[in-house]
């Protein structure tokens, strides 16, 4: 993967990563998404904290079965 890099100013780099933060993304995948136009499909993955553990997690997309342990397991059989 390429790397690109370009100059801003210190309140340009503020502004940016303030956006980028709001959107809950990543400074790369916020600058991505802006330079190309596209935006977030409904099946892109979000995280959100578990209310059990209190860790950051990836929250299913609508409409899909929660992932289960069993689940795993079945996704892991043709794994090496």
């Amino acid at each position: 993967m390429k790397t690109i890099t370009f100059k801003v100013s210190d309140d340009e780099a503020r502004m940016i990563r303030s956006l980028a933060k709001a959107e809950r993304t990543t400074l790369s995948e916020y600058l991505r998404r802006k330079a190309t136009g596209t935006t977030p499909s409904a099946g892109t993955l979000r995280r959100v904290r578990c209310e059990f553990t209190g860790a950051m997690i990836f929250d299913n997309s609508p409409g899909t079965a929660p992932l289960t342990t069993r689940g795993v397991r079945e996704m892991l059989v043709d794994f090496p």
